[in-house]
């Protein structure tokens, strides 16, 4: 079949008839036309070179066209794109799952791949209900999580999300029902309150009876709000799991491989998750894949009691492509010098975003390994300010009050003065107009 969009006409297509997300297509906000991305940089159809900052939503962590994770996919491919995982395994499934048992501490034994993040958290969302099944506790349905979370955007990882910040109040009453403690507030294990943890043990200690699991993003909150709390929280949430016979799941999608400063967030408080959700950088932004990792008591528990089967099947579950990519990935970034990396990342962070407090208009600056967070007082004009981002040479996608950059990993010295600069330029812009 021959090209039925020309050159000319292929955006005026687009604009019509394909959906963004979080965006109205009637009317929609310009898409920027993107003809190539090569390190950190993306090319526009229009010949400009932007510095990417977003590492495509924090996953391209080896920037873009990286020669060891091509070549990857190319010897894959010659050997198969995918199979079904039903009755079939492979040899790329198997090495994946050796490396993420290598880089997780026990009891973290058993490994489920699947196909995206919010499917890695419904999947965690049923092992843990499947299992106090198993166990003869059915009473177990429900789950404890902090307000302002997010954990995607299908049905059962909606239903943890906070209910009023999480983008997903249209759907609450079709949603199952949960219990949301306070957001923690304490950022330093200095600074702890036992005040913070306050609400959460009275909901676990009041309702455990009830829940299967806890649910939380590890020391960094993401979409919902790029917040930061104390590691001593997560502590203090572990010993309340065990104390009350309740899973605690971990959802690094966000913050695994290496964005926090360690590999995963959960060691800068030394804890194990019951259940572990890994996604987004995992194949270094290439394809994608998520895995949840569990427990031997927690899959032995499940396989040996009706119906002895997980009952969750991905279509495209452990796609072999996208297995040997993430192989690739995952030894590119232990071959690295990523800690050094990350640590100078939030070094100009701080000489960068840290003068930017003083500013009318500006709330907070966050700064945690590498993620940089500059919080507004107001909203930003999601237009104006990714316009002004885009004539600066930079892409930095912002939501809400919030104006972040997660760059990818390899990024220069010059190429993130660049992006700082420009990113607090245009703030500084954006807050002068008003």
């Amino acid at each position: 079949m021959p090209n039925i969009l020309n050159d000319s006409s292929w955006l005026d297509f687009e604009k019509t008839h394909v959906w963004h997300p979080y965006a109205p297509l009637e009317g929609a906000l310009s898409a920027y036309p993107v003809k190539k991305a090569q390190g950190v940089h993306l090319t526009l159809e229009d010949d400009r070179k932007l510095i990417d900052g977003m590492s495509s939503w924090w996953s391209a962590i080896h920037g873009y066209n990286h020669p060891v994770l091509n070549d990857a996919a190319r010897q894959q491919l010659d050997k198969m794109a995918h199979v079904m995982f039903g009755g079939l395994t492979h040899r790329p499934a198997a090495e994946l799952a050796a490396r993420l048992l290598q880089l997780t501490p026990e009891p973290l034994e058993r490994v489920f791949l699947c196909d995206s993040g919010s499917v890695s958290v419904e999947i965690a969302i049923k092992m843990a209900i499947q299992y106090w099944y198993a166990k003869k506790q059915p009473e177990k349905q429900h789950m404890l999580t902090i307000r302002r979370g997010y954990h995607g955007d299908t049905c059962g990882a909606m239903a943890v999300c906070d209910p009023e910040t999480g983008m997903h109040h249209l759907f609450a009453d079709v949603l199952s029902k949960h219990f949301f403690a306070e957001a923690p507030t304490v950022v330093s294990d200095n600074d702890w309150q036992d005040q913070d943890i306050a609400d959460f043990r009275n909901l676990i200690e009041t309702h455990h009876a009830r829940i299967a699991a806890v649910i939380l993003e590890p020391i960094v909150q993401g979409a919902g709000g790029m917040r930061f709390y104390a590691p001593e929280y997560l502590r203090q949430v572990r010993s309340l799991c065990d104390r009350h016979n309740v899973l605690l799941i971990a959802d690094e999608i966000a913050t695994g491989f290496g964005r926090t400063g360690t590999l995963f967030a959960c060691e800068q408080a030394d804890i194990v998750p019951d259940i572990m959700c890994l996604g987004k950088a995992i194949t270094g932004g290439y394809m994608t894949l998520a895995a949840v990792l569990t427990t031997a008591e927690i899959s032995r528990t499940i396989s040996s009691n009706a119906p002895n089967a997980f009952m969750h099947g991905p279509t495209f579950m452990a796609n072999p492509l996208a297995c040997a990519v993430a192989n690739a990935s995952i030894d590119l970034l232990l071959d690295s010098p990523w800690q050094e990396r990350i640590a100078a990342m939030s070094r100009a962070f701080s000489h960068h975003l840290l003068p930017c407090q003083s500013w009318d208009g500006v709330a907070e600056v966050r700064i945690k390994g590498g993620i940089g967070v500059l919080e507004l007082e107001q909203p930003v004009d999601m237009t104006r300010i990714t316009r002004r981002f885009v004539d600066k040479g930079v892409w930095i996608r912002p939501f809400g009050k919030l104006v972040y950059v997660m760059p990818p990993y390899i990024i220069s010295d010059e190429e993130l003065d660049q992006l700082l600069t420009a990113m607090t330029a245009a703030v500084a812009e954006e807050l002068a107009e008003g």
